[in-house]
């Protein structure tokens, strides 16, 4: 399939994570979560920033996502400085797999120095096998069989208190890049 409507997405299932989501605000949260990745092959990567809604705007990301197989970790960027475990973590062995993961890293990238390494673009190797929509909620609709919510995609993501419904938005996000790269995997597409 290289394409799918609107309204075959619609009439797909909705997916949810719901698995172990862990936020991660401080040191003992986030030594826990990297014992946790260490061990892990793949790990979805993805990013969210606050909105901007003039010209010329922008903001920085406020929260990076990594799903791995036991837990979706969450980490605020304005609560600790991460940068040093998010360098250590996209640098690392794992393979990272996200959508759109150039401009994730070169947002990131503003804001402190790291090289990455094995960082896999879902929506590359889709174009590159004939898909024609490359987003994560058409491939997951594609290659998954769900649907994901978009409710919570513009909403307040630097805000000090991330609601239930921001946090189950960002862990489903993440999770799915984890799932797209095993389906790709097993379907030759990487």
């Amino acid at each position: 399939m290289s394409q799918i409507s609107r309204e075959e997405v619609a009439e797909l299932p909705i997916g949810r994570y719901e698995g172990d989501v862990r936020l991660v605000t401080g040191a003992a949260e986030l030594e826990t979560a990297l014992e946790d990745l260490r061990t892990e092959r793949v790990v979805g990567f993805d990013t969210e920033t606050r909105p901007s809604f003039r010209v010329g705007e922008s903001h920085p990301p406020a929260l990076v996502q990594l799903a791995g197989e036991r837990a979706v970790y969450l980490l605020q960027l304005k609560r600790h400085d991460f940068s040093a475990a998010i360098a250590h973590v996209l640098g690392g062995a794992c393979v990272k797999g996200g959508v759109s993961v150039a401009d994730d890293v070169r947002a990131l990238k503003r804001h402190f120095r790291f090289e990455e390494r094995n960082v896999v673009d879902l929506g590359t190797a889709a174009r590159r096998a004939g898909v024609k929509q490359s987003g994560v909620r058409n491939l997951a609709a594609m290659f998954l069989g769900f649907r994901i919510p978009k409710g919570k995609k513009t909403s307040n993501w630097a805000a000090a208190q991330l609601s239930p419904a921001q946090i189950l938005y960002a862990a489903t996000d993440a999770w799915a890049c984890r799932e797209l790269y095993l389906k790709f995997e097993e379907l030759g597409m990487l």
